[in-house]
């Protein structure tokens, strides 16, 4: 796997976590009650996991804004 390879990859994972986020924010406003601890809880999770990745690129001296974090 190339660098360019990999960069690319890490960036549609980040988009695809970014898209998921704005998915399920769209979806909690008009979500049924029932359904809000969860999407709550989803919020959390892709919210934590961006966090690991901005901690990482951080801890290794990585530019978070070219990554898209």
């Amino acid at each position: 796997m190339t660098k360019d390879e990999l960069k690319d990859y890490l960036n549609n994972v980040l988009i695809g976590i970014h898209e998921n986020i704005k998915e399920v924010r769209d979806r909690k406003g008009w979500a049924e009650e029932k359904e809000i601890l969860h999407i709550e809880t989803k919020l959390l999770t892709y919210n934590e996991v961006l966090q690991i990745f901005k901690f990482t690129a951080k801890e290794m001296g990585l530019p978070e804004k070219e990554l898209g974090i």
